[in-house]
């Protein structure tokens, strides 16, 4: 199947420019990686929980991975574009903590209500647990269950106690206690484990445009980097 566009227009880049706040030269490269790995200029859900799934061999990414590609796809198509795709890594790569934690509320408020609440948040904890639970870290260090882990985190940021967690409060509570945020961010020790601690992305020695190969996805405070190991085949 052909591509769709080889290369964004001027007014284009400026735009998605002004909003990323990333330069020319790399949203050029960014592009002409996505498209070369999705010609239709469509990454689909199946492939995005693949990229995943590679990374995470020894667990299960299916289910957060999925988390992940709902927040990714704005407009709820069911397939990310590249306008979501850059706009999505600006936020998780390259803004403010505000930001950043803007992304993962949105990333926990599983129904898009404008709250959490406590069945959501497990959720995403333990899909979060499913990715690292057999890893030797995680074996050491983490021993609680997602649902006695989210009832801690509910007793630090739910100060109105109304059981659910509004935007408000979420950001309150991540910004004054650390460590909450590093609660809700498990998987991050193995991740930067099994890849590179750069915020650059890898060039491919084989690529001739020596595109990134890599989506970068951050929750929280915590960069967190899934290495595409072969070219994805989009749909």
């Amino acid at each position: 199947m052909g591509i769709k566009s080889s290369k964004l227009r001027d007014r284009e880049i400026q735009k998605l420019s002004d909003k990323t706040k990333f330069s020319r030269d790399e949203i050029e490269k960014w592009h002409a990686g996505f498209m070369r790995d999705c010609p239709t200029g469509k990454l689909q859900r199946s492939e995005f929980v693949e990229i995943y799934n590679k990374f995470f061999p020894h667990g299960n990414a299916t289910k957060f991975s999925q988390f992940v590609f709902d927040v990714f796809d704005a407009d709820g198509s069911g397939t990310i574009d590249f306008d979501e795709f850059i706009q999505a890594l600006a936020i998780t790569s390259n803004s403010s903590l505000e930001d950043k934690l803007e992304w993962a509320f949105m990333l926990y408020d599983i129904d898009n209500n404008g709250s959490i609440t406590k069945s959501e948040m497990t959720q995403i904890v333990s899909s979060v647990f499913s990715l690292v639970e057999h890893s030797e870290n995680f074996q050491e260090e983490n021993s609680t269950k997602p649902e006695d882990r989210v009832e801690r985190i509910f007793a630090v940021m739910d100060t109105d106690r109304s059981g659910e967690l509004s935007k408000e409060e979420f950001m309150e509570g991540a910004r004054r206690d650390p460590s909450v945020v590093a609660a809700l961010s498990l998987y991050n020790r193995d991740l930067r484990n099994g890849s590179s601690s750069s915020k650059e992305p890898p060039e491919t020695s084989t690529s001739k445009s020596n595109v990134p190969r890599k989506v970068s996805i951050m929750t929280n405070q915590n960069a967190h980097k899934v290495i595409s190991k072969s070219k994805a085949q989009c749909a």
